[in-house]
């Protein structure tokens, strides 16, 4: 194939959110970002449902919707109860660059959230889902780690109040390292294509959110020091990349949004609370939770939440596990499944904590029972006091040939203001002072962000939201490439003045 009409690079910000970045674009901290908006274009950019990272980057990656993908979560389910796979790929589908690389386009992923690259005409050096993955080709994480002076970063661990410092530095270093490796591949392949992802975004604002929504001049010093971190990341590989000549497109944009959490909703526990779950003979779950009711109890005192911490920090560790059974017993949906009565269970939320499934090995949920069955569900949620509780049907939301691999249905509690969980922690099912300390600061928001600019590129006002499905389609007609069919999203080229 000739030259692409445009080149074409998106940097993903995980998580990224007009609602954090206006306030520091314009305060100064953010200036690249700032200049793409002043010279191009922005829009939110609508999320999928379920809006998690691994069904939200595979749909953007590959056009399609998680109904026709299959993938609603970070794992699915196996023929065992309480039991899980991790997704490890979007195929059989394809994504944008397989495509590109197809046509003879040269291409380049960055930390995109895979087990392990594959052959294509470019690069892929995977992240998230493994620490070690195999980058394509093979010699390459050898030589970016040369450039390095040690390891490519791995995903972040698990943050602990006692770390801050430490834990908020290695995500600004890894932010530094990931802006140098996109750049170094940039300039040493010049990919037509060039997708790069900055997952620490993502992981910063789960733990801060509440020292994020301050206004600017309020943030710590530390938090600023991270975004500027993360807008200088992306000038240095937006340099990079353009350095290749040619006229050339940038995109940043985002799988979700994000946004303040202060509510649980834990479904096994109300689906037990209904009769819906049922346990064998002679367990007891109301006395099991004497750490959480301790947990709860203590974040209403100042010295209780000081004490509470580093429990806390303890507990996530897992350092405590013998001490956290001893107190409170098995509380996860996979220590509980053995002593569910899977012969009299009626539904079920696992893997996916927004899904609930029906119980297929209940002998009495014959197929033409299910459908009433999810009635009088959906009418008990949504007619519960306490939460506003959406429910979504896959296949009024989704299309595809995968429907059967997900939840009978979704919520979607308070806009995503209360997050679903599967475990039976806590004795009731909705946890309205949620221990921020414990369980983080912020989660999922369905807005997301996209920023474009570059040749071509008109500049203009803030434009009406925009699918993350959309993103594929609108790469290919920038590019000058054929889209393969039956795409769920549509281009928003000429939005971008791209279009002839």
């Amino acid at each position: 194939m000739s030259a692409p009409v445009r080149r074409f690079l998106i940097l993903g910000l995980d998580g990224g959110t007009f609602d954090l970045l206006d306030p520091l674009m314009e305060a100064g901290e953010l200036p690249f970002l700032r200049s793409m908006v002043n010279r191009g274009v922005r829009a939110p950019l609508t999320s999928v449902y379920p809006a998690k990272t691994i069904p939200a980057w595979y749909s953007f990656a590959t056009g399609r919707d998680p109904g026709e993908l299959g993938i609603y979560g970070f794992t699915e389910p196996t023929a065992n109860p309480g039991e899980s796979k991790l997704v490890s790929t979007f195929r059989p589908t394809e994504a944008m660059w397989d495509r590109l690389s197809r046509q003879g386009l040269k291409v380049g992923v960055m930390n995109f959230p895979l087990l392990t690259g594959y052959p294509l005409h470019g690069f892929i050096v995977p992240g998230m889902l493994s620490e070690r993955s195999v980058t394509f080709p093979k010699e390459l994480r050898a030589e970016v780690e040369g450039r390095l002076g040690g390891p490519y970063p791995a995903e972040l661990p698990v943050a602990r109040e006692n770390d801050r410092a430490s834990w908020l530095a290695l995500a600004t270093r890894n932010v530094v390292q990931r802006g140098e490796s996109a750049a170094l591949l940039a300039k040493r392949f010049q990919p037509d294509f060039l997708f790069s992802l900055f997952r620490e975004t993502d992981r910063v604002e789960h733990q801060f959110w509440s020292e994020m929504e301050r206004p600017v001049e309020e943030i710590p010093d530390d938090l600023r020091g991270f975004w500027r971190a993360v807008d200088s990341a992306c000038q240095r590989v937006d340099g990079a990349f353009r350095a290749a000549g040619g006229p050339a497109v940038t995109l940043v944009v985002s799988d979700h949004g994000h946004g303040s959490i202060r509510s649980d909703f834990l479904t096994n526990r109300w689906l037990a609370n209904e009769g819906l779950i049922t346990f064998r003979e002679g367990t007891d779950i109301t006395g099991r939770n004497l750490i959480a009711r301790i947990i709860l109890w203590s974040q209403r005192l100042g010295l209780g939440r000081l004490l509470a911490k580093p429990v806390a920090d303890v507990l996530r560790g897992g350092r405590a596990e013998g001490l956290s059974h001893l107190l409170s017993g098995a509380t996860s949906f996979e220590e509980m499944a053995e002593r569910i009565d899977w012969r009299r269970t009626i539904a079920y939320s696992y893997p996916v904590p927004e899904g609930i499934y029906l119980n297929l090995r209940n002998p009495e949920l014959s197929p033409d029972r299910r459908d009433g069955v999810i009635r009088e569900i959906r009418r008990r949620l949504e007619a519960y006091p306490d939460a506003r509780i959406e429910v979504l049907e896959p296949r009024h939301i989704y299309r595809g040939a995968n429907l059967r691999r997900a939840p009978e249905i979704l919520i979607r509690v308070d806009e995503m203001r209360t997050e679903p969980r599967m475990d039976f922690a806590y004795p009731e099912p909705l946890i309205r002072e949620r221990p921020e300390f414990f369980y983080g600061q912020g989660t999922h928001r369905m807005d997301g962000i996209m920023i474009g600019a570059g040749d071509g590129v008109a500049r203009g006002a803030d434009e009406g939201p925009l699918s993350l499905l959309d993103i594929a389609p609108t790469v290919f007609e920038g590019m000058g490439v054929t889209p393969p069919p039956g795409l769920s999203g549509r281009s928003f080229g000429r939005r971008l003045g791209l279009a002839a």
